[in-house]
C-alpha cells in the first residue's frame, strides 16, 4: 500500500500534523475500527483526560495489532471529545501516539454515550 498526502493550496493549512486528504493506492485490505472508549479490557476507567486519551489510543493500537497492522496503516481517524477544553491535550496525546504519521483527521466536540468518558476514537486502516 502507498499513501500520498494531498494538500490543496485552495484550502486552509492543517492546524496540527495531519493530512487534509490522504490518497491510498494498492491497498488490498481495509480495517474499520469502531469507536474505542477509554476503558481497559477489565473495564477500568482512568482518571483525567490525558490518561483516558492514552487508554483510548491503546485500544485503537490493540485493534490494529490484532489485525496485523500498525499506526502507519491508519488512513482516517475521528476523535469525539466531550469537552472543548481538552482539545490541546488531545492534540498532544495524538501526536505522541502517531509520531510523524499523518492520517486524515476529524475532531468533533459532542456528547459521548457514557458521561464518564471524555473521548472516543474511531479509525480506518488500510494495508
Amino acid at each position: 500500500m502507498e499513501s500520498r498526502i494531498i494538500a490543496s493550496p485552495k484550502a486552509p493549512k492543517p492546524q496540527s500534523p495531519y493530512a487534509q486528504a490522504l490518497e491510498v493506492s494498492g491497498a488490498t485490505r481495509l480495517l474499520f475500527i469502531s469507536g474505542q472508549v477509554p476503558e481497559d479490557a477489565a473495564g477500568h476507567l482512568p482518571e483525567g483526560f490525558e490518561a483516558q486519551a492514552r487508554q483510548a489510543w491503546a485500544n485503537v493500537l490493540a485493534q490494529l495489532e490484532a489485525a496485523g497492522l500498525e499506526v502507519a496503516n491508519l488512513v482516517k481517524v475521528t476523535i469525539f471529545l466531550a469537552r472543548r477544553e481538552d482539545a490541546m491535550a488531545n492534540r498532544a496525546v495524538r501526536q505522541e501516539v502517531l509520531g510523524a504519521h499523518q492520517p486524515a483527521l476529524t475532531v468533533i466536540v459532542t456528547g459521548i454515550f457514557d458521561a464518564r468518558w471524555l473521548l472516543e476514537i474511531e479509525a480506518v486502516a488500510a494495508a
